[in-house]
C-alpha cells in the first residue's frame, strides 16, 4: 500500500510537470552548456537592444519617416521572425544536430545586418535590412533552446532556463542604457551606436563558436553533468524531415501546449502598449518613455531564476499559468482610476513577473513532449504558434484603440486572457488514464 501510494503522488507531481528530485541528492549546477549560451544571449541582446532603443527616434526623426512607414517597419521587426523559426529547427534537427552551427549562422546574419544601417536611408533597404535581422533571430531561437533542453535534465530543465533567461535579460537591460551613453558622449551619435552594435555582436558570435559545445546529442543523465556524446537511435535512422516535424502535432501532449500558448497569446497585449498605456495613465514625459521597458527587465532578469526552480518543484504549468494571473494583475491596475505613485513600479513589476514565470518555462513545458531528435523543430512549433499569436493580437488591439479607444480595447484583452488562461486551465490538466501527458 505504501509503494502504490508512493507511486500515485510521484505520478501527480509529475502530470503537473514538477520533477522532485531523489532523498539525499545534492543540488544540480546548471550546465556549462547553458551558462555559455546565456553568455552569448546577454551580449547578443546588449547589441539587440541598443539599435532597439534608439531605432524609433532615428527613423522617424533622424530620416524623417511617416508614421505609416514606421509602423510597417515595426511590424516586420516584431512579427517577421517568427516565419522563420520553423525552417531554424527543422535545419537544426535535420543537420544531423548541428544545432549549434544553425544558431550560430542566425547570430551571425544579424550581427552582420548592424553595419548596414548606416547605409540605408530609405524605407524599402531598411525594410530588407530589419526583416535580415529578424531572420537571423528567428533561424537561432529554437535551436538554441533545443540546447538548452538537451543539456540539462528534467529535474533542472526549468531552473536551466530561468538561468538563460535571466543572463538574456540583463543583456537587455544593459543595451539600452549603452545607447544612451554613447547619444550623450558622441557628435554622430546614431552611426556610434550602429557601429558599436556591431562589434558587441560579433563577441557574441565568437563566445558561441569558441565555448558553446556542438552538444545536441549530448544529454546530461545527472543533474548537473554532461555525458559524451553517444550514438541514439537518430544515428541509424533517416534524418528528420518537415514532414516528421509537423506530425508531432499530431502528440496529444504537444498539441495542447501549442494550442494552450497559442489561445494565450492572441490575448497578450503588446510591451508597447503596455508603456504607451502607462504614459497616458501617469502623463509619463516623453523623454522618460525609454526607461519603461528598464522596469520590466529588472523584474524579469531577478525573478527569471527563482521562478524557474519553483517551476521544477511544484509544476511548470501552474507557474505558467500564475505568470498570466500576474499579466492580469497589470492590466487590471491600468484600467483602475488609481494614479498612486506606485502604480508603474507595480505595473512594471508584474510584467516582469509574467515573462519570468512563462517565457523559459514553456519551453521546459514543451521539451518533455518532444523527443531528441527533433526537439529544436518541435520547440520551434510552439513559438511559431505563439509568436504569430501575438503579432495577431497586436494588430488587434491597435485597430481596437483606434476605434474606441485604449480603455475599451484593454478591458476587452483582459476578458479575453481570463477566459483562455481558464481554457488552458482545464486544457492542461491530468487525467488518471495518461499521466505522463502532463509531464512538463
Amino acid at each position: 500500500m505504501y509503494v502504490a501510494d508512493s507511486r500515485a503522488s510521484t505520478s501527480a507531481a509529475s502530470a503537473e510537470g514538477a520533477v522532485r528530485p531523489r532523498a539525499g541528492r545534492r543540488r544540480a549546477a546548471v550546465a556549462p552548456t547553458v551558462l555559455a549560451l546565456g553568455a552569448v544571449s546577454l551580449i547578443t541582446d546588449v547589441s539587440s537592444e541598443m539599435v532597439t532603443a534608439v531605432l524609433p527616434l532615428y527613423l522617424v526623426t533622424g530620416l524623417g519617416l511617416s508614421p505609416l512607414g514606421f509602423g510597417l517597419l515595426d511590424g516586420i521587426y516584431n512579427g517577421f521572425s517568427a516565419l522563420v523559426r520553423l525552417i531554424g529547427g527543422h535545419l537544426a534537427d535535420r543537420g544531423g544536430g548541428r544545432h549549434k552551427w544553425v544558431a550560430g549562422f542566425g547570430y551571425a546574419l544579424s550581427a552582420a545586418c548592424k553595419p548596414l544601417l548606416l547605409l540605408a536611408h530609405t524605407l524599402t533597404p531598411i525594410g530588407l535590412i530589419l526583416a535580415a535581422d529578424r531572420t537571423g533571430k528567428g533561424l537561432r531561437t529554437a535551436p538554441r533552446d533545443a540546447l538548452i533542453s538537451l543539456s540539462s535534465t528534467p529535474e533542472t530543465r526549468g531552473r536551466a532556463f530561468g538561468v538563460h533567461r535571466a543572463m538574456d535579460t540583463a543583456g537587455a537591460l544593459f543595451g539600452p542604457l549603452v545607447a544612451f551613453l554613447i547619444l550623450r558622449a558622441t557628435v554622430d551619435g546614431y552611426d556610434a551606436v550602429f557601429t558599436v552594435s556591431f562589434c558587441v555582436a560579433v563577441v557574441g558570435v565568437l563566445v558561441l563558436v569558441l565555448f558553446v559545445p556542438n552538444g545536441a546529442r549530448t544529454t546530461a543523465t545527472r543533474p548537473g553533468t554532461e555525458t559524451a556524446p553517444r550514438k541514439t537511435s537518430g544515428d541509424t535512422a533517416p534524418r528528420p524531415t518537415l514532414r516528421a516535424a509537423l506530425a508531432l502535432l499530431a502528440r496529444p501532449d504537444l498539441r495542447r501546449v501549442t494550442l494552450c500558448a497559442l489561445l494565450l497569446g492572441l490575448a497578450t497585449v503588446s510591451d508597447s502598449f503596455v508603456y504607451l498605456l502607462l504614459q497616458r495613465r501617469l502623463a509619463v514625459p516623453d523623454r522618460w518613455f525609454a526607461l519603461l521597458p528598464l522596469g520590466t527587465a529588472a523584474a524579469f532578469l531577478l525573478l527569471a531564476v527563482p521562478l524557474g526552480r519553483l517551476a521544477d518543484r511544484v509544476g511548470r504549468w501552474r507557474v505558467f499559468l500564475a505568470g498570466h494571473g500576474a499579466l492580469l494583475l497589470a492590466y487590471a491596475l491600468l484600467l483602475t482610476s488609481w494614479h498612486g505613485t506606485a502604480l508603474p513600479y507595480a505595473v512594471l513589476l508584474l510584467h516582469g513577473c509574467f515573462y519570468a514565470a512563462t517565457d523559459g518555462v514553456l519551453m521546459a513545458v514543451a521539451s518533455e513532449s518532444v523527443p531528441e531528435e527533433l526537439r529544436s523543430s518541435g520547440l520551434a512549433l510552439v513559438q511559431t504558434g505563439q509568436a504569430l499569436a501575438r503579432f495577431v493580437c497586436s494588430l488587434g488591439f491597435g485597430a481596437a484603440w483606434t476605434a474606441w479607444g485604449d480603455r475599451t480595447a484593454l478591458t476587452a484583452s483582459t476578458v479575453a486572457l481570463a477566459l483562455c488562461a481558464l481554457f488552458a486551465l482545464t486544457l492542461r490538466r491530468p487525467t488518471p488514464s495518461a499521466p505522463s501527458e502532463g509531464l512538463a
